[in-house]
Order: structure tokens, then C-alpha cells, then sequence
């Protein structure tokens, strides 16, 4: 009997590489992906013969956490393992919070992933082993998430914090390249990084994050 699953990521090349370690096993059935919340909610409607799902954290429109919520409130008997590549305490306590069955890193082999979905389909919470101390320590002190988010630490290049300052401006890649005496690949790559240091999806969410910790 098949196992049925659905997965939910705002990147189709990492949707495509779940799929490719789930192939090697017989037992699992893809029915569907969706690139957001939102849309995976609206697929859910007219598709919840599910077993589980892979959900990724942090997607625009609707993210993972605030979807699994909705899910477990209306399909609570449909398990839920959250793929993410950060072990970010913050998301770890808000995903155990709305309801997830269980938390793996994306970088997560074919056979581990194999192992989780049917742990946690077993009645058991798939982790990865750094995932699962964090859990502990949060469980025993679930305040200190709110200290530690508060004393969060990110630190960009000077170049990078350059880049951030004229895109607060609301200058675009060739206005910022040309002030800086760069090429627009330059500052595409560099606006890349920003993004993935500062785990966000957009300009509006950069600026406002660097903001928040005093950055520009």
C-alpha cells in the first residue's frame, strides 16, 4: 500500500530533489507539490488522501509554520515533517507549536528521509540529531527563545552592508552597480548572500530585518 505524500517549497529545484530520493523507494507516492502555503491549501481541498507531508519553513504568501497550523487544525490525522536548511531555534519552537510531527535539514540523504517519514508515520518525530538537542534545550526553557532570538547574530561584509544600504534607497541592481563601481552580476551575487545570511525572501524583508538589528 502506497504511502502518499505532498510536497510543499517555494524552490522547484529542491522540490525535484526530494522527489528523486523519494523514487527510490516503491512504497511512496508523490500526489502532489505546491511552491507556497497558499497554494497548497487550495490543492489540499480537492486532494487531502494524504499520509504526510514535507513542508518547507520559510516560503513567501503563506510559510510553512502558519500552513501547518492550518492543516493540523483542520486535518490533524495528516503527519507533517518541516524540511528546512537552517536548525533555527525560533522555527524549531513555532513549528513544534503549530503542531509538526517531526523536523529534518534539507541536505537530509534519500535513506534518512525514508527512515523519518516512516518513524513519524509510526508515531514517532523524525529529527536530525542537532535538531533534536535544540528541541530538548527548548522544551526545558522554552523562554529562552524569546532572549535568544533577541540577541541574534548576523554579520555581513562591509560590501554587503554597502549593497543593503542602497537597497533601502530603492536603487536597483544597475544603479547600485554603477555607484559602486560593480558589475550587476557582482550585486546580484551579493544580494544572494544577504538573503541567505539574513534567511529571507525579498528586498522589503532584507531591509526590514537589517533594521531591526541595527545593520544599516
Amino acid at each position: 500500500m502506497s504511502i502518499k505524500i505532498a510536497i510543499v517549497d517555494d524552490n522547484t529545484f529542491l522540490i525535484n530533489t526530494v522527489k528523486e530520493k523519494l523514487s527510490f523507494f516503491d512504497e511512496f507516492l508523490v500526489k502532489f507539490t505546491a511552491i507556497n502555503g497558499k497554494e497548497f491549501l487550495t490543492k489540499l481541498e480537492d486532494n487531502h488522501n494524504l499520509d504526510i507531508i514535507l513542508m518547507d519553513v520559510e516560503m513567501p504568501i503563506l510559510d510553512g509554520i502558519e500552513t501547518t497550523a492550518r492543516v493540523k487544525k483542520k486535518y490533524p490525522h495528516i503527519k507533517i515533517i518541516m524540511l528546512t536548511t537552517f536548525d533555527n531555534d525560533e522555527h524549531i519552537f513555532n513549528a513544534i507549536k503549530a503542531g509538526a510531527d517531526g523536523y529534518l535539514l534539507k541536505e537530509i540523504d534519500a535513506k534518512n528521509l525514508h527512515d523519518g517519514i516512516v518513524e513519524t508515520l509510526n508515531g514517532g518525530a523524525a529529527m536530525n540529531p542537532s535538531i533534536a538537542l535544540k528541541t530538548l534545550k527548548l522544551l526545558r526553557n522554552p523562554l529562552s527563545i524569546e532572549n535568544e532570538t533577541d540577541k541574534e547574530v548576523i554579520k555581513l561584509s562591509n560590501r554587503e552592508t554597502e549593497v543593503l544600504e542602497h537597497l533601502s534607497k530603492g536603487l536597483n541592481y544597475i544603479q547600485i552597480a554603477d555607484n559602486l563601481i560593480l558589475s550587476s552580476g557582482t550585486v546580484r551575487k551579493h544580494i544572494e548572500n544577504i538573503y541567505r545570511k539574513l534567511q529571507v525572501h525579498n528586498k522589503l524583508e532584507a531591509v526590514q530585518k537589517a533594521q531591526k538589528n541595527n545593520l544599516i
